[in-house]
């Protein structure tokens, strides 16, 4: 297994370049940093220019390049700090008992708060930070964005760092590897696959939220910037049906352009990371991996790129501890300031909250618990019905790499389409058969929440061990007996992240489920996302605090209750390195 400790980075990144020079792709190397250099450029007049009233949408095709860059350059940004997020958030949940009590719950909190809960104090509060200039809604849309990538990437981290082999662990023990290098050795390469499929998915969840981050309305107040989400809701709300051909083939064409260039390239290097003692295992290729391993130029900057890191690591290189020695006073005194800290906003948040509440009538309260019970069987509905495809599927998927090359492109575009973009192509055909919203907002649900589950099976069946999978065609095992006995016990700990983070999207996508806008009217099923989208349409807080208030108690109680006992088999009996 590799390691991803900084001083063999470059040795590593290196290795991966190429054995022979090619001038052309060196060209195209420094063409496509100059695009990246001038895009950057236009990036930067869009986000100083000055803050207008109402923006504008062009709907003319032409105006189409442009927004696509704009909205992909926010979910990379947002892609960069849910990253960031992830690997402090998930690495000290994990390796603090004392945060995990605190940090645990707040995760599940924070996951099934919608984006609109987040929206309006950010943008608000952004907006009058940054008075004069497009800076504050442009942070605020890269926020939002955010809100709807990190949750299932610091799951599936979280959960990672908990189940690393025990021999692995022993062997980090005997090396006496500081935690520095624990981390860069071990704990982060057996992270790797899970990491990488996971942020796919997260791409896709930040994109399902774009036509709402990229066009809130607060009242009577219209927070819109230039991008595919806001060009998208202009078509929509002005029933320009040609536009919306033209926004569903630009985002098309972007998603696949990054599933080549990023995801595609990112998956084919995660496999080096598989747990493996043997056993013939058929290698997948990217055409862009191979054509970056015949470049000088990346061969140059990834050296460079390695020898920067290991010199910004020092600092990080702490002697390991003796058998016995407790943690360093400097590493305890930093994690309880940080918890404190972290238990301080909450209580200053759970103040103001208070105060907010008291403008909510019992009445409304016994209508919000109703519109909650609904809401709860309709995303459990939704799993039940994404897990009955998406398991087969991610299995059928993962254990081949000759299935994988021809649909992980396809499940990739599929699940980073915002669906939102087909709601109305969605409603319309349930229009036609009949079926209201209250039942149809379960499809709405399930056309964006079960790819959580999808992707989190296909990481998991990635990482099977060829040999265990090579013993089982030895001893002739039925494909029933394979299920039961390999595949299922090796996919069930990425299968409950799928369900949790799964369940976390559905709950945010009720938002746009149980209240749409189709044909100039707008649609509403009783649930609590359809009371959170009316409560921001209304600017009514008090009863948008306590619609998120009940969503987030649900969700903590059904996490406590039912995704933490799936967490405690997976780790204790479904487990292939325990």
């Amino acid at each position: 297994m590799l390691s991803l400790d900084p001083k063999t980075w470059g040795q590593a990144l290196a290795g991966l370049m190429p054995r022979r020079k090619n001038v052309g792709l060196d060209i195209l190397a420094v063409a496509g940093l100059a695009g990246l250099f001038f895009g950057f450029l236009a990036l930067e007049r869009q986000w100083s220019a000055p803050l207008r009233p109402v923006t504008e949408i062009n709907l003319a095709p032409s105006a189409l390049p442009v927004y696509a860059f704009y909205s992909l350059a926010r979910g990379l940004l947002a892609y960069s700090l849910s990253l960031l997020f992830t690997l402090v958030y998930g690495y000290w949940a994990a390796k603090d008992l004392r945060a995990e009590k605190l940090l645990l719950p707040l995760l599940d909190i924070l996951q099934s708060i919608p984006v609109l809960g987040f929206m309006p104090g950010l943008v608000l509060g952004l907006v009058a930070l940054f008075p004069r200039s497009n800076i504050g809604l442009e942070l605020a849309a890269v926020l939002m964005i955010f809100t709807g990538q990190a949750w299932n990437m610091t799951f599936s981290y979280y959960h990672s760092l908990k189940s690393v082999p025990r021999d692995l662990d022993e062997v980090a023990d005997v090396y006496r590897f500081n935690p520095w290098r624990r981390l860069c050795k071990v704990e982060l390469p057996y992270a790797a696959i899970g990491l990488v499929w996971n942020s796919m998915m997260s791409m896709a969840g930040g994109w399902f939220f774009l036509m709402v981050s990229e066009s809130f309305v607060l009242g009577d107040r219209d927070f819109r910037l230039p991008g595919l989400g806001s060009y998208m809701s202009s078509a929509v709300a002005k029933g320009d049906k040609t536009a919306m051909v033209w926004a569903v083939a630009a985002m098309t064409l972007m998603i696949v352009v990054l599933n080549q260039f990023l995801w595609r390239p990112l998956a084919v290097w995660s496999r080096k990371f598989r747990v493996e003692e043997g056993g013939a295992v058929e290698t997948d290729r990217s055409l862009v991996l191979d054509f970056l391993h015949q470049s000088k130029l990346v061969k140059t900057l990834a050296a460079f790129a390695g020898r920067l890191i290991s010199v910004l690591a020092r600092p990080l290189e702490v002697p390991p501890l003796k058998r016995g020695e407790a943690k360093s006073t400097g590493s305890v005194w930093l994690s309880t300031f940080l918890l404190g800290s972290v238990a301080f906003l909450l209580l200053v948040g759970a103040i103001r909250l208070f105060f907010l509440l008291q403008t909510v009538g019992l009445s409304d309260w016994l209508s919000i618990l109703e519109a909650g019970g609904l809401s709860l069987m309709r995303v459990l509905v939704a799993i039940t019905l994404g897990t009955l495809w998406a398991l087969p599927a991610g299995l059928a998927i993962g254990l081949n790499p000759r299935l994988s090359r021809i649909f992980q492109p396809v499940v990739q575009v599929a699940a980073s389409f915002p669906a939102p973009m087909l709601f109305p192509a969605a409603v319309a055909v349930l229009h036609l058969a009949g079926i209201t919203l209250n039942w149809g907002s379960i499809v709405l649900m399930l056309l964006g929440t079960q790819w959580y589950i999808l992707f989190n099976v296909i990481a998991g069946a990635s990482s099977v061990p060829a040999d265990l999978r090579e013993a089982t065609y030895s001893y002739r095992l039925p494909l029933w007996r394979r299920f039961t006995s390999l595949y299922l016990p090796a996919v069930f700990p990425y299968l409950v992240t799928g369900w949790v983070t799964a369940a976390g999207g559905a709950w945010n996508a009720s938002i746009v489920s149980e209240y749409v806008a189709y044909n100039g009217k707008t649609l509403t099923a009783f649930g609590l996302g359809s009371m959170v989208s009316r409560a921001a349409e209304q600017a009514n807080f008090g009863l948008l605090a306590a619609s998120l208030v009940a969503m987030s108690m649900i969700v903590v109680l059904f996490n406590r209750l039912v995704w933490r006992r799936c967490y405690l088999l997976a780790e204790q009996r479904y487990s292939l390195t325990k």
